[in-house]
């Protein structure tokens, strides 16, 4: 049996990997990304299981993808059927590789770049999104502060998902008491968790 790659192998400079896109019009569809310390996709196992839960809502969402990275979830929601992602990351080579892929899949209406860090960009945000994905880098405690900084925005609507993954052994961030875990599940050494208004039932 083949051992399945991994990100921590050592490559030569300017080497990229691959995703898959699970679903939707792009079901198959691979997409390139830059090979950089921390850049890893959500795995795909990960990506189906969370977009079956997000079925029902994806089509016509407005997302935010705030570390957007290879842009995984960002392109996966597209392809479902969002109306519209805003892809937010800090590194410049990034952003120029997801610029490749929104020409590449020819859906520059609907995908918006934003290079800039996540703290940063939430600074100065005043729209309201369906969606929004929280994917940072794992062990440099960036949860706790974009959702609390989200939550008082009021960055997420009232019938919106706020997903969020980190490594298991992390300290789960706390949650405002008008947000309550909707669904959870480990993959490996993967939690991830999806959040609504407690009030959504």
């Amino acid at each position: 049996m083949r051992r399945r790659k991994t990100l921590n192998k050592v490559s030569s400079p300017g080497q990229r990997n691959q995703l898959r896109i699970i679903g939707g019009d792009w079901r198959g569809r691979k997409l390139a990304f830059p090979d950089l310390p921390g850049l890893r996709p959500t795995p795909d196992r990960v990506r189906e299981t969370l977009f079956n839960w997000l079925m029902p809502t994806i089509r016509h969402a407005r997302c935010l993808d705030l570390f957007a990275g290879s842009g995984a979830l960002g392109f996966e929601a597209l392809s479902r059927g969002a109306a519209e992602v805003v892809l937010v990351d800090r590194q410049a080579q990034v952003i120029a590789s997801l610029q490749q892929n929104i020409d590449l899949l020819q859906t520059a209406a609907r995908a918006r770049l934003q290079q800039s860090e996540a703290m940063q960009y939430l600074q100065s945000l005043t729209d309201c999104f369906d969606l929004i994905f929280l994917d940072p880098p794992y062990h440099q405690d960036l949860l706790q502060p974009c959702i609390d900084r989200l939550y008082d925005l009021e960055a997420l609507s009232r019938q919106g998902y706020l997903y969020f993954e980190a490594n298991r052994d992390e300290i789960q961030p706390r949650l405002p008491a008008a947000w309550t875990i909707h669904r959870q599940k480990n993959a490996g050494q993967i939690a991830y968790y999806l959040v609504r208004y407690a009030d959504q039932g």
